[in-house]
């Protein structure tokens, strides 16, 4: 077992064989060229010291290892840090470069070369810069750069075997003359060329690293570096046309509120229509009442009570109400996992098409209110799919501050996309004015909360830098693929706490300690809430998973403002047992006990609230629907303009979005 010197992951590398190391800036598409080098052989380990984690795999008898998306490879963040050890312990470099923001990624690109590592660059989204009417020249780049240059279309494969066919030619490339020199002065007392060029610019960990002092050339090699690239940029790059295509009309209507907003709420709704109505109501109708209830749990409870009684404590656990062996794949199997997928398609439409990053630049504004930017609707939607990984995913996050608002708000008001399922397929059953009073009840504690945190926590929102990639067609391989990928990670992640969930709670029925919750709870989801004293069962699940609660309530009959309470509660109650334990991993034990504590309270007092306004007000017509809507909203608004009046807010200062690249 060897590993990489300096960047510390252990990685068995084969006697003779290549370090092939993938390195680009973020959305320049290395992931379709690891994929193809490696096939299904993948490892990830974690990067010593940080939370980030590195993929590497096998092809022939090399080994590719892929590096985080970065514009540099420096100390900046924990991003480049990782790229950067990776990188100088490299064989081989294949550089992937957008073709459409050549200016851009040319920089990156001349600083590995400059660190004397071989490199191949991978020209790619060829095709995306012929739409934009742009044509780079790669002959003339290869001459200039020094280093061979293929173009290719990754998502369609084209170019990627010629990339593998060219990886034996890869080579050092030119760097300019004067840095030259510098670097022949510092290599003989450091031993590596690459080193020795982050010394000269300052990288103090490398230099620390030789118990030297890190110099003070950044900004002259960073001025010279970019100078040279404008210069290769403008001889080989050339615009064909002017014209704006209907891709590049499209993607600014999606960053300007008047026409973007407008697109999103289409998007929402074709989702609502076709998660939650066709998927929530005839596909889960078909799995979970035709198959799952009418074939598959009789079947199980004949075998099994061949053997047992069903009556029998045993009996109970395994094929009871609450059964292993028939709750659990009846809920997991039957009613989620087609939500699920779902739910996952549609996030993986939006990931390929390129939608992603627009959304996050149309709600920036929107965000800064709350104590975050744009970059933050990434971990938010993601959350509609998995809180857990989407808490993960606030390390992009520019501050500890905006990490600690946004891991809060995943936890508090943002449905997984199982527990959102049984929610569309609840709220789908009882009409339009509900559906508006569940939304806008959670929009507003999200809004509220969100306020309120962003007035407390010292500090300020950071300033909003994020590519936005080609609008393209998705790709409908690609889509599935993903969409696979993550229903296949839910079902081996939900299975198992399912079934602990199911064991528990059937234990609990079988020992009376159900009952005594139920009652226990009963001035909590009666008296409070107004819901049926087995509610608490629910809620009790809901500790396991939140979107086992939401099944649990799916098999209730409630009124429509009981359906509207109980989802808002399951929505704000706490969260799932793995991102509990994923939340004390990334805040400290007292800040992630404070938050998880924060949610019960939160969760029950919002939810009898709304139980309350509704008997007050009545809710017999939509009319009167919207009079609870707006009650709760004037709270809401009165809460935000007292904490404004009260406390001094960042919010006029960090309202300014930053630059879009």
């Amino acid at each position: 077992m060897s590993h990489c010197h300096g960047c510390s992951v252990k990685i068995d590398i084969p006697e003779g064989a290549r370090r092939i190391v993938l390195a680009g800036n973020p959305n320049a598409g290395k992931s379709v060229f690891f994929n193809y080098l490696t096939g299904m052989y993948v490892d990830v380990s974690n990067y010593p010291g940080t939370t980030l984690e590195i993929s590497y795999g096998r092809w022939e008898k090399d080994v590719v290892v892929d590096t985080p998306g970065v514009y540099g490879i420096s100390s900046f963040n924990d991003e480049e840090r990782v790229a950067r050890d990776v990188i100088l312990t490299a064989d081989v470099v294949i550089n992937v470069v957008n073709a459409v923001y050549l200016e851009r990624d040319l920089f990156l690109t001349q600083q590995i070369i400059d660190t004397g590592v071989p490199v191949l660059v991978a020209l790619n989204m060829v095709d995306e810069a012929t739409k934009q009417g742009i044509q780079v020249d790669h002959q003339l780049l290869s001459q200039l750069l020094g280093v061979p240059v293929i173009p290719t279309v990754a998502v369609q494969k084209q170019g990627l075997e010629e990339v593998k066919q060219q990886l034996s030619q890869a080579r050092r490339g030119h760097t300019d003359g004067h840095l030259q020199q510098e670097l022949d002065k510092l290599i003989n007392r450091v031993g590596s060329r690459g080193e020795a060029l982050l010394i000269l610019e300052g990288d103090a960990a490398v230099a620390e690293r030789h118990g030297l002092q890190p110099l003070d050339q950044r900004e002259a090699i960073y001025l010279q570096r970019r100078q040279r690239v404008n210069r290769i940029v403008g001889q080989v790059l050339k615009e064909t046309s002017k014209a704006t295509s209907f891709a590049n009309s499209l993607s600014r209507m999606m960053i300007k509120p008047l026409t973007g907003i407008p697109i999103l709420l289409v998007a929402l709704y074709a989702m609502y229509q076709i998660i939650g109505i066709f998927v929530a109501g005839t596909v889960v109708g078909i799995t979970e009442e035709t198959i799952m209830i009418g074939h598959y749990e009789p079947a199980v409870r004949s075998l099994v009570g061949s053997i047992i009684s069903e009556d029998s404590i045993l009996g109970t656990i395994l094929i009871g109400e609450f059964g292993v062996l028939t709750m659990t794949f009846t809920y997991v199997l039957g009613l989620l996992m087609p939500l699920v997928v779902g739910f996952y398609f549609f996030l993986s439409l939006f990931e390929d098409s390129g939608y992603l990053p627009r959304l996050a630049t149309l709600v920036d504004r929107v965000l800064t209110g709350i104590g975050l930017n744009g970059r933050a609707v990434i971990p938010l939607i993601l959350g509609l799919g998995c809180v857990t990984m989407a808490t993960i995913t606030t390390r992009l996050l520019g501050s500890e501050r905006e990490r600690r608002i946004a891991i809060f708000l995943l936890g508090l008001a943002i449905p997984c996309s199982a527990q959102l399922g049984v929610i569309a397929g609840m709220l789908a059953a009882v009409g339009p004015a509900f559906v508006a009073l569940y939304a806008l009840v959670i929009l507003a504690v999200l809004v509220v909360v969100g306020t309120l945190m962003n007035a407390l926590l010292p500090g300020q929102s950071s300033n909003l830098l994020i590519d936005l990639p080609p609008l393209r067609f998705p790709r409908l391989n690609n889509v599935l693929t993903k969409t696979g990928i993550k229903s296949y990670q839910f079902l081996k992640e939900a299975f198992p706490l399912f079934a602990l969930g199911a064991l528990l709670i059937s234990v609990f029925q079988v020992t009376g300690i159900l009952t005594f919750l139920q009652n226990a709870l009963a001035p909590l989801t009666v008296g409070w809430l107004g819901l049926p004293k087995e509610a608490a069962t629910a809620f009790i699940m809901g500790v396991v998973r939140r979107d086992f609660g939401a099944a649990g309530l799916a098999d209730m009959t409630l009124t429509p403002i009981q359906v509207v309470v109980s989802l808002t509660t399951i929505t704000l109650f706490v969260p799932c047992i793995a991102s509990v334990l994923v939340m004390f991993k990334e805040r400290t034990k007292k800040e992630a006990a404070i938050m998880w504590l924060s949610t019960w309270v939160i969760a029950f007092l919002i939810g009898g609230m709304v139980a309350k306004l509704s008997q007050w007000l009545g809710v017999s017509t939509p009319f009167e629907v919207v009079s609870v809507i707006g009650a709760v909203w004037t709270l809401a608004a009165l809460t935000i303009l007292l904490v404004r009046f009260t406390k001094k807010t960042p919010l006029s200062d960090s309202s300014k979005s930053g630059g879009v690249a």
